[in-house]
């Protein structure tokens, strides 16, 4: 009888589970049939990633000394002396995969804590800390929750702040790890004096350009001391290609820029040399979905919402008659509703309700990258015909108009004063504004592709799950109440802030005194939200028990100066139990 897996077996199975990088099966040593061994140092890092019961991906980078093959050693050890010696193995790395290193180390001990590193001649890299996946009961798990980090716009210091702790599960990085702009593109304004100007200069568009980026944002040290700290499991967003990707183009990608599937692949076979994850099957940079059990107690599945499968979005340009102004709200909403539109594709969305249908794990975790909640403002906000501020005063005045009219007697003199002043800004074109329904705020996110979410949300539903979605991409931090189109709260989405992209601040252009009041303001217009910071960077912090999920939001209070504080004022805090889908602060 058959008892173990033979490479061959191991390199063809699945990769939800596993997959095929170069794989370790125990102590081995380390010699070489080379004539001469070429080595190099180790510039970028250490990191590890995709952990499982017995097994974690263990990664590197070589800078060489010469151009040429580069032998690298590694080590994993139960102490940080490396005197109790677990696994270890040898490689060669090239120019042909940008001389990085991936490990997939196995044989490993569910639930338990391990130090790795790496050694390439005379050089020896950083000591790094990972964790395998537990089994059997699982009393808690942490997971800090990230995503967004613009180079240019400003240091890494929620990246520093998530390293100082010492008690994360993992990090779970939910995309836009780098943005593909060019020096002068989007939150650059200040690169220059922070020393902080992309690498390559120009947008990133050829395999080399994502090579160069990546080594870049990698030479950073905060992200360097995060990835030593704590196992990264991550998908990728949209920028890790090009701004507002979907399946066949982007945004970002004009006709002069060549053609955009190669673009894709050269981006997506960096993600997969530059970031510690498992690859489902050798040379396969497309499917990202795979999921990670905690237990008993938490089920994480992570999702690509943004190239496998995702249709062109839909623009609110292509509703508005050009002379008129008017939008067609019914045309609108029969196409975001539309059966046929797609965000994960067929083959995700079926591996994603059947792994629903079969999990078994206390809470189920969705992560991801954009807004699952139904994030719903007034047509004339979501369109930009009328700012927000703007929308409140003159619904506050369309409202004392329709009092006076029926004759309120309640209407104070003041009331009645301020309508008098200001009843000629109700022109009928303001008031056809005023009586539009709800709209999405944003098109690139689950609003766009209405179908699929209640498919989703059907699909927990029918299992009683306690289903918590986690997202990313807005540069904000939220939190929704999921409601199906019956109205009852399946889930909850908690939202992360960006590590430094700028957020709702900077589009509107509010000023730090505008925000508070804003704030309140989005929450109260939008029924499912809960919660809403426009303004800060940082990071979720989630905690998993059997009684509840907490949810925790840091913030940093600059991204322009190495020195930093946690932004404690700006703090917030909320809980779900078990069983009740209801969000509660405090």
């Amino acid at each position: 009888m058959k008892t173990g897996l033979s490479r061959r077996d191991f390199l063809a199975m699945s990769a939800k589970g596993v997959g095929a990088v170069v794989v370790s099966y125990g102590l081995m040593g380390c010699n070489s049939d080379d004539k001469e061994i070429y080595s190099g140092q180790f510039l970028q890092g250490i990191a590890s990633g995709d952990p499982a019961k017995n097994a974690v991906i263990l990664w590197t980078r070589v800078t060489p000394d010469v151009e040429a093959d580069i032998t690298v050693s590694w080590e994993v050890a139960l102490d940080a002396n490396f005197s109790q010696m677990v696994t270890n193995g040898v490689m060669k790395t090239n120019a042909k995969r940008d001389y990085t290193v991936k490990i997939d180390a196995v044989g490993l001990e569910a639930g338990k804590g391990y130090f790795y590193r790496f050694k390439s001649g005379k050089y020896v890299s950083d000591v790094g800390m990972t964790k395998t996946l537990p089994e059997g009961t699982v009393d808690s798990v942490k997971l800090a929750v990230m995503s967004c980090a613009n180079y240019p716009a400003g240091y890494f210091n929620v990246y520093a702040l998530a390293a100082e702790r010492n008690d994360l599960d993992a990090v779970i990085h939910l995309g836009d790890y780098l943005y593909e702009y060019g020096r002068g593109g989007y939150a650059s304004e200040g690169a220059a004096a922070l020393g902080r100007e992309v690498l390559p200069a120009g947008e990133l568009l050829l395999l080399n350009d994502y090579r160069t980026r990546y080594a870049q944002y990698r030479g950073d040290i905060s992200l360097q001391k995060l990835h030593a700290k704590v196992a990264f499991i991550t998908v990728w967003d949209d920028h890790e290609v090009a701004n507002d990707t979907w399946r066949e183009g982007a945004e970002n990608h004009n006709d002069n820029e060549g053609d955009f599937d190669l673009r894709k692949q050269a981006a997506l076979q960096a993600y997969f040399e530059w970031l510690p994850i498992r690859p489902w099957s050798e040379g396969n940079h497309q499917e990202i979905y795979r999921s990670f059990n905690y237990g008993d107690l938490v089920d994480l599945h992570m999702l690509d919402t943004r190239l496998l499968g995702r249709d062109k979005q839909l623009d609110y340009a292509n509703y508005m008659d050009p002379a008129t102004k008017a939008f067609n709200s019914a045309t609108f909403s029969s196409d975001a509703t539309d059966v046929n539109r797609t965000m994960l594709g067929q083959s995700q969305l079926l591996w994603l309700q059947q792994t629903l249908l079969e999990s078994t794990a206390k809470w189920q975790v969705l992560g991801q990258q954009v807004l699952m909640g139904k994030m719903l403002l007034p047509a004339a906000i979501a369109t930009q015909q009328m700012s927000i501020p703007q929308f409140a005063q003159l619904a506050t005045l369309a409202q004392l108009a329709a009092r006076a009219q029926a004759g309120d007697p309640t209407l104070s003199a003041q009331e009645l004063a301020y309508l008098q002043a200001n009843q000629s800004q109700l022109t009928p074109a303001v008031l056809a504004l005023l009586q539009l329904p709800s709209i999405p705020y944003n098109l690139d996110a689950w609003d766009g592709y209405a179908y699929e979410r209640e498919v989703i949300l059907a699909t927990a539903k029918s299992m009683q799950h306690n289903l918590v979605v986690i997202a990313g991409d807005t540069h904000n931090a939220w939190a929704n109440e999921l409601t199906d189109n019956q109205g009852e709260v399946v889930g909850v989405e908690f939202a992360t802030s960006s590590v430094s992209s700028p957020g709702l601040e900077y589009y509107l252009g509010l000023s730090d005194a505008e925000i508070p009041a804003t704030e309140v303001a989005i929450v109260n217009l939008i029924n499912d939200l809960k919660y809403a910071n426009l303004k800060d960077r940082g990071y979720l912090l989630l905690t998993f028990s059997a009684e509840e999920a907490n949810s925790e939001w840091f913030y940093v209070n600059t991204i322009k100066d190495e020195s930093f504080t946690t932004l404690v004022e700006r703090s917030a805090s909320a809980k779900v139990n078990i069983q009740q889908p209801k969000i509660i602060f405090g």
